[in-house]
């Protein structure tokens, strides 16, 4: 037998529904689409379907969300929801009420359900070896499905070989901190799947504890299980997130926490504020140390500053003293060079040259326009362009 509770919402004849889990083996209710489609109006005729989107809203009543042990997920909105979890012993005795409400995206119209859950006590819990299972080919609501989920025990029963068998938690691989996965090659998200029996734990999940296996894990390489295919043909196991747990060797940790007090602080008197005989202090030794100091030296680095750039320069006069006669001489004429051309090409008319003159085009008959305008000065041409007529002049 398949130690989980595996339930179907009834139809609206049955307002509320009561169910009895056990603590410590994992509970699987699905919300079937087919039943609440006769809640929403106009009623369909028996034979008839409809393939509305309905979604459902779970939450514990008289709360916004469900209760920390329990889950829900619906993947898409024309597909069945499923609530799962795993129930504590500290939640033995307790009846929970989840409040279960279907929308019909279409029609916009409600139906309202409620589940009771009674966690009962069991004699076998907690089984003491649980081992936990990461299966790559799977997502978790594929995994909940009663039949796959009766194939993976009892392909771990035909390993393990116990005489109890309880399928304890399913956590998504997305809720581990995984990544969401690419949609090609039809990739799945993975999913976690905690078992627990009543006897050790066989050679064949052992294998994984080796040395050589181990290794090969820190390498990124598959291990060598020699039992794998007897999961291969329905269940990717990632045997390198095999986690092995003995809770017999589980040393438990206490932790020590302070007592909780009343909340009221203890009396301690009357507030007593300082006299006013307190004594005033002198702030001038403080003005002095971090203005006036600082504000002294500025005031000497600046005339020092002004006094060599003003009072020490050299002047053009001792500058020609220490320049060569020769030297002077040259840069002299060429000056004086300068300045007549300057005024030779301001009082001599020049002609054009020949790339401002007009252009003709044979092709198309156009006569394109010079480059500058005619009023454009020939004082402001520049000097290639004229040093032949220059060349002239002076030779005259």
């Amino acid at each position: 037998l398949i130690p989980i509770t595996l339930i179907t919402i009834l139809s609206r004849s049955h307002a509320d529904r009561n169910v009895y889990p056990s603590a410590g083996v994992l509970f699987v209710h699905v919300l079937e689409r087919e039943y609440f489609k006769g809640e929403f109006p106009p009623y369909p005729k028996s034979g008839d379907t409809s393939n509305d989107p309905i979604t459902f809203n779970t939450n514990l009543m008289g709360y916004p969300d469900r209760p920390g042990w329990l889950r829900y997920i619906q993947r898409t909105q024309h597909s069945d929801g499923v609530l799962y979890g795993s129930p504590t012993a500290e939640h033995v005795g307790k009846a929970t009420v989840i409040e279960i409400t279907a929308y019909n995206r279409r029609t916009f119209e409600t139906a309202r359900h409620n589940l009771v859950i009674n966690i009962m006590a069991t004699e076998e819990f907690p089984l003491p070896y649980q081992a936990e299972f990461y299966i790559k080919n799977m997502n978790v609501e594929e995994m909940l499905a009663s039949e796959v989920l009766g194939d993976f025990l009892g392909a771990v029963k035909n390993v393990w070989q116990p005489e109890r068998l309880n399928a304890i938690n399913i956590t998504s691989a997305l809720d581990r901190g995984g990544r969401v996965p690419l949609p090609i090659n039809n990739l799945k998200e993975g999913v976690y799947v905690m078992v627990g029996a009543d006897v050790p734990f066989s050679s064949c999940l052992r294998e994984v504890e080796s040395p050589h296996n181990q290794l090969r894990c820190s390498q990124e390489m598959e291990p060598v299980i020699s039992c794998d295919k007897k999961f291969r043909a329905q269940f990717h196991i990632d045997w390198c997130k095999i986690s092995l747990v003995d809770i017999n060797k589980v040393v438990p940790v206490y932790i020590t926490r302070p007592e909780p007090g009343t909340g009221i602080l203890p009396e301690s008197g009357e507030y007593d504020p300082p006299s006013e005989s307190l004594k005033t202090r002198d702030y001038f030794s403080d003005f002095v140390v971090t203005l006036a100091v600082p504000s002294a030296v500025a005031l000497v680095l600046f005339f020092i500053l002004g006094y060599t750039m003003c009072c020490r320069r050299e002047g053009v006069e001792k500058r020609n003293m220490q320049t060569p006669d020769i030297q002077l001489v040259h840069h002299s004429s060429i000056q004086k060079s300068s300045k007549e051309l300057r005024s030779m090409s301001k009082n001599r008319e020049i002609s054009w040259p020949l790339s401002t003159l007009p252009v003709f085009n044979p092709v198309s008959g156009e006569v394109v326009p010079p480059i500058h305008p005619d009023n454009y000065e020939t004082t402001s041409m520049p000097l290639m362009q004229t040093q032949t007529k220059v060349a002239e002049a002076l030779n005259l």
